[in-house]
This record gives structure tokens, sequence and C-alpha cells, in this order.
């Protein structure tokens, strides 16, 4: 069985939101920054550029009640927000002027142990870096520009809501300091979406790519986490649980 899921993830998954009803569309803008300039006795060039940040556009309903189309069922059922929480919840986000995680991936049905971590989110970032079924998939750091909603006229309380996000790109701040001499003197901070310890223990349901994803901010790191901890391929697929790994 295979679905697919809209998932918005704050500080490196520590909250984590699926929305419960899939938008019909999917809009994504990608524009180039090119310029065009007038020479003299030869006419109009192009100078192209690098392109701007992926825009997405998002339309969907927070549900006030259940419906056939809520992604939320059986046992899931719980995990349904009231619409108001939903709302909430993403003003937080915006307010905090830090990155949010956007996912979109199809998803294929599986039987998880775990239930110490969101699971269902795991299942999404690690597959929208391994298997897409032959479709798009999506992974990406985004700043929140844009977020109205309105509640329906004639529902029971459902909100429409229309939420705009760009592309983020993680850069690394210098910190500047004047010395005594009046020389700058500059102090590199590394960027991340949080700070990342110097080990981790490895759990259930793990994989290099999610560990990377979560603690370094990069799920391509994988293999240099691989190669510091000398892990043969053989172990990449089912890795020991309780395994204390060095991250840097």
């Amino acid at each position: 069985m295979e679905e697919y899921g809209f998932y918005l993830s704050f500080n490196n998954y520590e909250e984590v939101i699926r929305l419960p009803v899939n938008p019909e569309t999917l809009e994504i803008k990608e524009n180039g920054d090119s310029k065009s300039y007038t020479v003299i006795d030869f006419g109009e060039i192009n100078a192209i550029a690098y392109p701007k940040l992926t825009e997405i556009t998002i339309e969907s309903i927070f549900p006030a009640q259940y419906y056939p189309f809520v992604v939320y069922s059986g046992e899931n059922a719980g995990k349904l927000l009231k619409p108001y929480e939903y709302v909430e919840l993403i003003r937080k986000w915006m307010l905090s002027r830090r990155p949010v995680r956007f996912v979109f991936s199809g998803l294929k049905a599986v039987n998880v142990q775990d239930t110490q971590t969101p699971d269902w989110l795991k299942q999404a970032n690690t597959q929208a870096q391994q298997t897409f079924t032959g479709d798009i998939g999506i992974n990406m750091a985004v700043s929140i520009e844009s977020f109205s909603w309105k509640l329906s006229a004639g529902s029971s309380g459902d909100i429409e809501y229309t939420i705009g996000l760009k592309k983020y790109v993680f850069y690394q701040a210098l910190a500047m300091k004047i010395d005594n001499k009046g020389e700058v003197k500059t102090q590199q901070k590394r960027a991340s979406e949080k700070t990342a310890p110097a080990t981790y223990t490895i759990k259930a349901g793990d994989t290099l790519w999610s560990i990377a994803q979560k603690h370094l901010g990069d799920g391509s790191k994988s293999k240099t986490l691989q190669k510091l901890n000398s892990i043969p391929d053989s172990e990449l697929k089912k890795l020991k649980i309780g395994r204390v790994i060095k991250l840097s």
C-alpha cells in the first residue's frame, strides 16, 4: 500500500506535524536571476546568474472533524490536532525566526516497532533520500514566508489556509572583533539547525542517513560517519542498537 505524506518539522524533528489533508496541488516556483544589458552597436544580451531560491505554496484545510480524506485513520486518529493548534504551532515557528524542514514523499505502509520516536516522520525522511517509488520527493530546509488562514463558511470549524515556503540555505556567520591595534578579527560559527553532540547512541530504527540528518543537518554526511566509525557496508542495513558512534 502506498500513500503520499506532507510534513513540517521544527528544530530537527523535536516538533513535527503531518498535514492532515493532502493539498490538491503543490505549487513549486523556480526562477532564474539573469539580468539583461544593452550593448552599443550589438543589442541586448542576457547575463545568466544563479537561480533564485525555490518557493513552494501549499493550500489545504485543517479539519475540525474526521473526514474520509483525512490522512489519519484507525489507530492514528488520535494524532489529529484541533485546527487552531496547527495554526498556533506554525505561528510559533514563524516567530522563532528559524528554518523548518519540509518533506513530501511517497510512503509504503510498514510495521514499525519503535515507539520512542515519531516513526512515521522518520520513514518519510529516510525514504525521501532513498526511494521515491518513481515519483517526486522533496526534503529541504525552508523558511515560512507567509501564512494566511480563515474559518470556512458554513463548516463546523474547519480552517482553510495557504502557506508560502522558501528554500533556506545554511550559511556561516562570522563574528567580528576589533583588537587594541584596530585590526579586525573574525570568529567562524558553524551554521546548523541545532548544535551537534560529540557522540550518539544508536536506537532502534536508526540509519546512518537519519543520524547525519538529525545531528549534522545533512543526511549526505552519512558516508563521513561510516568512515569515521569504521562501519562496514554489511552493517549499514541493520546498525547495532546501543552502539556509541562519533559524530565528529
